[in-house]
């Protein structure tokens, strides 16, 4: 959602709608109902209802538009962990202006972290209109 504007004393400001996103439930539904979610038509759902029409994932592995796209992008990363790999965040996303910011971990459910990393997502009308992985 674009940010609204008024005038006050002769000058612009801007009113930000910051507080109408939910960053932690809009990343954390990311990385449990994208990237945790082994069968393949629930986790397109998800990105449908999650992610912009025109969406872009970049990770170091590929950077792909759209959703079918990313929900084969996921395919591709699930298919090279064990079956029980799980991702978890470590602390409740952040963000400001649109931009947020979740950091998590993944490896065995009950195990040490074998892999640790951070989401950056852009997200615009309440979607992720694009999502950075840095592992």
């Amino acid at each position: 959602m674009l940010p609204r504007s008024t005038t006050q004393r002769g000058f612009t400001v801007a009113i930000s709608s910051d507080a109408a996103i939910d960053y932690d439930g809009l990343m954390q539904a990311n990385l449990f109902r994208v990237f945790s979610e082994r069968d393949a038509e629930k986790r397109l759902l998800a990105i449908q209802e999650l992610y912009a029409e025109d969406a872009v994932l970049n990770d170091p592995q590929a950077s792909v538009r759209g959703s079918a796209a990313i929900s084969e992008a996921v395919t591709t990363l699930l298919s090279s962990l064990p079956p029980d790999f799980a991702f978890r965040a470590t602390s409740p996303a952040i963000g400001h202006h649109g931009l947020g910011r979740l950091q998590w971990r993944g490896g065995p459910p009950n195990g040490p972290a074998v892999v640790t990393g951070t989401d950056i997502a852009q997200i615009e009308a309440g979607r992720i209109k694009w999502l950075h992985v840095f592992i």
